[in-house]
């Protein structure tokens, strides 16, 4: 995410997240950040190490999800020449290079429950030791963790240790996603949108007519604030009329008549759940638009009656679907879906 926007907003929920980390910061402790992709969790991260008395140490970013389990341990703790197969030379871990300054792990919830037990030694005890080596080392490291997951969810199944959840969550800042940061939407736009027309060299700034305004603000940005941003720019450079409000923004890049349709190797599995008796539907279709027009009004039909069965029971039917919870808001708020009071 862009961090030159990373604390533009005056919605609450989002002062409130950035005074918790503020407040937090010259703490020692660890702190968990959580948060949906988008959010701004390194970022938040960045600004519990700037304002900690470490300011002046390394900042070490570790991402969990992005190497394989095989080599995590070796990653995090180091390693000594000849530990296993590939090791030809002596290599510290993230920890020995984070000493004295802070290390940030995100994905946290990927870790495998062997490395989350070394894990829980190092924040413990202080000390990591090599693979390979039986020489422990000491380190003064604050961690700063985050995820996407329901942590405590996965420590009651069994899926992650419940004394590392303990040891991480002194502070947890939840960050709040886009969709629920009230007046955010708009400045935030205004700032993507005027630095994009700097950028591409515009004498002024155009602004955004009003119904581009209000579709920004109907939107459910499952991707949050990187969603926002790239949609935004994307319709700036596209817009050719510099002295006219800009007129149309498309949320989905890869929505065209003309995109590839994937290949059917197999023959399909019925859904399994509330809406495999939805009926198919019955159109004369010839052409795209009546092709748009049916597959919308299965799927408003499958949606509607899934949610009648799990009693508007949201996450149940996200779960019933198939779908992320994010996915199944959109479709709510897209076919009109709506209860009293939501």
């Amino acid at each position: 995410m862009d961090r030159d926007s990373q604390f533009i907003g005056q919605s609450g929920a989002f002062l409130d997240a950035v005074e918790r980390a503020s407040r937090a910061a010259p703490m020692r402790r660890p702190v968990l950040v959580i948060g949906e992709r988008g959010t701004g969790k390194e970022l938040i991260a960045e600004r519990l190490h700037r304002l900690s008395t470490r300011w002046d140490e390394p900042l070490v970013t570790m991402n969990c999800a992005a190497l394989p389990e095989t080599l995590i341990e070796a990653e995090l703790f180091g390693h000594e020449a000849g530990a296993f197969t590939g090791a030809t030379k002596t290599r510290a871990g993230r920890f020995e290079e984070a000493d004295k300054g802070t290390l940030f792990l995100d994905e946290l919830g990927t870790l495998s429950m062997g490395a989350q037990e070394r894990l829980l030694r190092a924040v413990e005890y202080g000390e990591v030791t090599r693979i390979g080596s039986s020489r422990p080392m000491r380190v003064d490291v604050r961690i700063v963790a985050a995820t996407n997951e329901d942590l405590p969810a996965k420590a009651a199944r069994g899926e992650f240790r419940a004394d590392l959840l303990d040891r991480l969550s002194f502070e947890v800042i939840t960050l709040p996603p886009l969709r629920v940061r009230e007046g955010d939407i708009g400045v935030l736009s205004e700032y993507f949108g005027r630095r994009m027309a700097a950028e591409l060299g515009w004498e002024g700034w155009p602004g955004f007519a009003q119904h581009v305004a209000e579709q920004l603000e109907k939107h459910d940005w499952p991707g949050n604030v990187r969603e926002l941003r790239n949609v935004i720019e994307r319709a700036v450079y596209r817009w050719d009329n510099w002295d006219e409000p800009i007129g149309h923004v498309q949320f989905d890049p890869f929505d065209s008549p003309w995109k590839p349709v994937s290949q059917i190797t197999r023959s399909p599995q019925p859904v399994v759940g509330a809406a495999s008796v939805v009926p198919p539907p019955t159109h004369d279709l010839d052409s795209v638009e009546d092709l748009r027009q049916a597959v919308d009004e299965h799927e408003r039909k499958i949606v509607e009656h899934a949610l009648g069965k799990h009693r508007w029971n949201q996450r149940q039917t996200a779960k019933a679907l198939g779908l992320s919870y994010d996915q199944l808001r959109h479709c709510i708020k897209k076919h009109g879906l709506m209860q009293e009071g939501d």
